[in-house]
């Protein structure tokens, strides 16, 4: 059971690495192998209550692989570790089959409670390069995590997340078996669109309601080059006009001597 278990996850690799050529070199230069392989007998002493061989076992295989998974988390079949390094699976963990975590990928908890505190990721789900699921949710079958997201509540079956923190931004989009990191929606570039179309709205009800005279084409005092330059230059320009301290001062005490003539009223 145990060498074809490491036969299936040889020939996951094989087929979502364009990079990996041979079996043998995916079992001597691959470390996302060597940690699944590591985790198995730990895993095992762990559930027989030998957790502290366990744990020196875990350790080992974050020493020589730089991937960090603790011996009492569950993982499904076939699970690709690609490249690996800095890739932390919690405790309460558990992963289902045919999963594919990237570099820097967090699967941790939330706080100092006991019991079940990390995520449960489903199948066929993808974990971006950096990605962060924090908390004892459920991350549903054939999701799509984005590169630097953190994913702190439940994801249904077939969404893609991005964002800090995690926005749904597509369900039932492309299958997660291509891998595709790039052709992610933007939720802030959204954002920023739906901005952009509603100002244009309220100049043109401007223009409806005061004439010409209310329009400003962004040409005729448009600051971007100069807000460039200055962010280039590290010497950010004056906005408003400044005033003096005392100036500002005495302006303070005439609104003070203000209130106080209408309190006396």
């Amino acid at each position: 059971m145990f060498f074809k278990e490491v036969r299936e996850d040889i020939k996951a690799v094989l087929e979502k690495d364009p990079a990996a050529r041979t079996s043998l070199e995916v079992l001597l230069c691959y470390p996302g192998i060597w940690a699944i392989i590591f985790h198995r007998p730990a895993h095992w002493l762990y559930r027989h209550n030998m957790k502290m061989l366990a744990r020196i076992i875990s350790q080992l295989a974050r020493w020589f692989t730089g991937i960090e998974i603790h011996p009492g988390a569950v993982i499904g079949r076939r699970c690709f570790i690609d490249h690996g390094m800095a890739v932390i699976i919690g405790e309460t963990t558990e992963i289902g089959d045919d999963v594919t975590i990237y570099q820097g990928a967090t699967l941790g908890g939330t706080g100092k409670d006991v019991g079940k505190r990390h995520p449960t990721i489903g199948d066929r789900v993808v974990i971006s390069s950096g990605a962060k699921v924090l908390g004892p949710f459920r991350v549903g079958n054939d999701v799509k995590i984005g590169a630097g997201s953190v994913v702190l509540k439940e994801v249904p079956d077939g969404c893609t997340v991005v964002g800090v923190p995690g926005t749904i931004v597509r369900r039932r989009g492309k299958p997660t078996n291509e891998l595709d990191q790039v052709d992610l929606p933007d939720p802030v570039a959204v954002e920023l669109e739906c901005l952009r179309r509603r100002i244009s709205e309220l100049e043109n009800l401007m223009v409806q309601k005061f004439g010409e005279e209310a329009s400003v084409l962004c040409d005729d005092d448009c600051q971007y080059a100069n807000i460039a330059r200055e962010l280039k230059d590290n010497a950010y320009g004056q906005i408003y006009e400044e005033r003096d301290e005392d100036e500002a001062r005495d302006e303070n005490e005439e609104r003070d001597g203000s209130e106080d003539e209408n309190e006396n009223i």
